[in-house]
């Protein structure tokens, strides 16, 4: 989990919505490591792209291909030792054998039916949905507040923002089954 978060929500920005349909995130890790998540439902046709880089290589997840770039040496020890400016180490890519599957959020849920109706595994357990609430949290309280919030961050304070915007909220016709 991330210890800071500096995020953007925009809600509504591309749609008639009252939730965020438009965010960019910036991560810090307690290790020094950064991340970005950027996620929207304006860019047709999609852009679908899970990206991780460490220091000797980076696996990148796109277009249903799981590839692996493979540096020959540790990227922080070259860069330190590399005589040009942006020098880089040798790398080799290589797509990933998988099962060839990938249903995403259908396949979370088809998992969590698994679980409940015959005890199959989940593709993660119950107690890991806190980080992804959690993370999903600060990112509203940061956006809410227009700066970083460190985590763990006032839940009451994120209650007192939340209850705000319910407050705000404008009465939609019909109720929650459509009718």
């Amino acid at each position: 989990m991330p210890d800071k978060v500096r995020a953007f929500c925009h809600n509504g920005k591309w749609h008639d919505i009252e939730v965020e349909d438009d965010v960019t995130a910036y991560l810090e890790y307690p290790n020094g490591a950064t991340g970005v998540f950027v996620t929207t439902t304006a860019d047709a046709p999609g852009t679908n792209r899970f990206e991780i880089t460490m220091e000797m290589g980076k696996v990148v997840c796109e277009n249903d291909r799981l590839m692996l770039y493979k540096l020959a040496e540790n990227e922080r020890t070259f860069c330190k030792t590399a005589k040009g400016g942006f020098d880089t180490p040798e790398c080799t890519v290589t797509e990933v054998e998988t099962d060839g599957i990938n249903e995403q959020h259908v396949g979370v849920l088809k998992a969590f039916a698994g679980k409940i109706l015959r005890g199959t595994p989940l593709v993660a357990e119950g107690v890991e949905g806190i980080n992804g609430l959690t993370l999903s949290n600060a990112m509203h309280l940061s956006s809410w507040l227009n700066q970083e919030v460190e985590i763990p961050f006032d839940e009451n304070l994120f209650l007192e923002e939340l209850n705000k915007r319910r407050a705000a909220s404008r009465k939609k016709g019909g109720n929650w089954r459509g009718i």
